[in-house]
This record gives C-alpha cells, sequence and structure tokens, in this order.
C-alpha cells in the first residue's frame, strides 16, 4: 500500500467498470475512493465504540489537498479512540438549526415586538450582511472569531458593522433561550465608534424654511413638517397618528405605545400655534388619520419625495427630517431650558440621549455672565 500523496492520488487510472479503494500506508484507516467517473474521494473507516465498522468521506481531491485530508484523517480517527462517532455526528448535524433557520425564527417570534422600521432595518441587514457570510453555517458552530471578521470587514460602514452585530447578538440570546446552543458568540465585540450628527436649523433657516412650506403645494403635507419642528416629534410617531390621540381643548397629545420608541405611553404638551395647526386639518378631514393614505384606512407611508422637493428650495439637501427633532430639541436648549425638560418633551428615558445639546445649554451661562460683566462696568463707570 502507497502513501498517500498528491503526486499518487493523480496518477490513478480509474477503472470505468467499478470503484477502487486505495488505502495509506502510513495512517490506517485513511484512504481513498476512485469512481470511474475519475472522481477521488479521501474518507476514514473506522469502528466506532459498538464496533460497527463505518466509513467516513472526508472530501474531494482538488477541494482539498492529500495534506489537508490527511490531517482531517488524523483528528477524526483520534476522536474515535475517544468515543466520537464522525458518521452520526455528520447525520446530527444535518438536523441542527442554520442562521437561515435562526434569522427566520428571528423575523417571526421577535420581529412583531419591534417598530416597523428597526425591523424593516433588520431585514435590510440581514438580506445584505448577514445571511451572505452565514446563512448556511449552524448556528453552533458560528464563533466569536466569525463575527468580528464580520464586523472588521464592514468597518469602513460603522453603523451598519454595528447594528449587525446587535441584530446577530440577539439572534443568539433567542438561540439560548430556545437551547440551539449554549453561549452568545456575539456579546462583548467592541463597537465601533460613531460619530452622532449634530444639524439643525439655524434661527435663519427655520424663517426660510417656514416660507417654503406656506408655498409647498401640498399643504397637508406642508403641516406634517410644521408640527414636527413645533413638537419634536419623530416622523414614526406623527405620520400614523389618529385624532383620538389628541386633546386640542387641553393642549395634550397622548402617544399609544406601538408609535414611541420606548413603547410606553407618553403625554406631550402642545403648543397653541400646534393646536391652530391641528384644528385647521380637523375642520378639513373626514378621516380617523392626520395624514390620510391614498389607500382607504392607512394613514400616509412616506414623504420622502415631498422632503426631497422642500430641502432642495430651502438649499439644504443635507437636511434629514430627523434633524427637524434636532431642531426642536436645540432651540428649547438655547433658550434657557433644562436638559431634563427638554428630554421629557422628547421623550427620552435616558438622560446621556439627551446630552447631545449639552453644549448648547452654555448660551443662557454665556448671556448670563455678560450680563453681569457689564452691569459691573456700568458700576465702575460710576464709581469713577
Amino acid at each position: 500500500m502507497p502513501k498517500l500523496t498528491k503526486r499518487f492520488v493523480e496518477s490513478i487510472m480509474p477503472d470505468d467498470q467499478k470503484m477502487i479503494k486505495h488505502w495509506d500506508s502510513e495512517l490506517k484507516g485513511f484512504g481513498l475512493i476512485v469512481l470511474p467517473s475519475g472522481r477521488r474521494t479521501y474518507c476514514v473507516q473506522y469502528r466506532n465504540i459498538q464496533r460497527v465498522q463505518k466509513m467516513f468521506k472526508i472530501g474531494v481531491h482538488g477541494q482539498v489537498t492529500a495534506e489537508e485530508a490527511r490531517a482531517l484523517a488524523k483528528k477524526y480517527l483520534s476522536g474515535v479512540v475517544h468515543g466520537h462517532d464522525p458518521v452520526k455526528m455528520k447525520k446530527e448535524n444535518r438536523n441542527l438549526p442554520t442562521l437561515n433557520d435562526l434569522a427566520r425564527d428571528y423575523v417571526l417570534f421577535h420581529g412583531g415586538k419591534k417598530r416597523p422600521k428597526s425591523l424593516k432595518e433588520d431585514k435590510r441587514l440581514l438580506k445584505t450582511i448577514i445571511l451572505p457570510a452565514f446563512g448556511n453555517s449552524l448556528v453552533v458552530q458560528i464563533s466569536r472569531r466569525d463575527i468580528e471578521t464580520l464586523h472588521r470587514d464592514h468597518q469602513k460602514t460603522s453603523y451598519q458593522a454595528n447594528r449587525s452585530v446587535s441584530v446577530l447578538s440577539k439572534m443568539f440570546t433567542l438561540a439560548n433561550t430556545w437551547g440551539w446552543r449554549e453561549d452568545n458568540p456575539a456579546k462583548g465585540i467592541q463597537r465601533y465608534q460613531e460619530e452622532k450628527r449634530k444639524r439643525w436649523l439655524t434661527a435663519d433657516e427655520l424663517k426660510m424654511l417656514w416660507k417654503v412650506l406656506d408655498e409647498y403645494s401640498n399643504q397637508l403635507t406642508a403641516s406634517l413638517f410644521r408640527l414636527l419642528i413645533l413638537t419634536g416629534a419623530r416622523i414614526g410617531e406623527l405620520l400614523p397618528a389618529t385624532w383620538d390621540q389628541f386633546d386640542l381643548d387641553s393642549g395634550v397629545w397622548t402617544k399609544p405605545t406601538h408609535l414611541t420608541k420606548q413603547r410606553k405611553q407618553e403625554h406631550l404638551p402642545i403648543s397653541s400655534q400646534a393646536i391652530e395647526i391641528l384644528k385647521t386639518m380637523k375642520s378639513q378631514s373626514t378621516s380617523p388619520f392626520l395624514f390620510p393614505g391614498k389607500i382607504d384606512g392607512k394613514p400616509t407611508q412616506e414623504v420622502k419625495r415631498a422632503w426631497n422637493t422642500i430641502r432642495k428650495k430651502l438649499g439644504a439637501l443635507d437636511l434629514r427630517i430627523h434633524d427637524l427633532r434636532h431642531t426642536y430639541a436645540s432651540h428649547l436648549v438655547s433658550s434657557g431650558l433644562s436638559l431634563s425638560i427638554v428630554g421629557k418633551l422628547l421623550g427620552h428615558t435616558q438622560a446621556s440621549t439627551t446630552q447631545r445639546y449639552a453644549h448648547l445649554a452654555d448660551e443662557p451661562l454665556r448671556q448670563a455672565t455678560a450680563l453681569f460683566g457689564s452691569n459691573l462696568d456700568k458700576i465702575i463707570e460710576k464709581e469713577a
């Protein structure tokens, strides 16, 4: 029996009538199967703990080298000595869930607990980043190193890289609960630093935007953007809002749990300017929705096209709809309101979320200290 080397394996002439087996001269149980077609497959032959003889295919020559096959054969045969059964384990692995299975059940069982926008983003990350990398991999075989590699490969898009790890972490948490694996390989992976956008409208830009909105062809859509500025609401809270959420006499908007990011009911006081806009809208409406859509019984789904038109006329192509919320908050903080009050108006549950506006709170203090300096000048002048 010769040693199974690359030269020997490739020199074998197949028998067009039957399969041929060659066994390695150095490693007992390591062999090669040669089919009439010429296909050469490395294998190991062994007896399991019940002394039943079995054969396990390692891989096809060309896809795996003779040296790699030998190393794998040593690993499998060593496992047999310790009671492992490669054939049995392979059959068991066929029934183990893959990440495709986990992703399907993640969306099915966990998706309903998420906001539609968040679920849509999760599905996008699954389709474009996560499943192309791990879809066919067994849940139990994905390692921390695999996920760190995925995270590093998408470093240039740090937000997507971080969100992908977050989605995977939640998926593996569910896998733990379902008994699919015992650990979470995505837990504790350090995220990339993300720069938070700090864009809001100045007083002059606000004045220009109001003029653009007054001239916009669809005044109902224009009112949506006016209300986003006046309330600081997220568009996902206002766009599907219904009239029964508003008490225009008391000036209160009761946001239901399914619309808020924190999944808790919020009672938001609204200004007289916002109330006037809402009263005008209501007098012209026959729908339960503030912003009824083209399909009966549903609210407007998207206003991106309208917003693109508006910001082009404003000359601010970098302005996002969410920046209207930043505008509301920044002007309140600059006017002297405390971060805690602004945080409550925005529906923040953590003070750290509102902290991005902290530097604006310096302006009222600067004005106050300037006032004292001015008064001191007057006092000194009088004494002089």
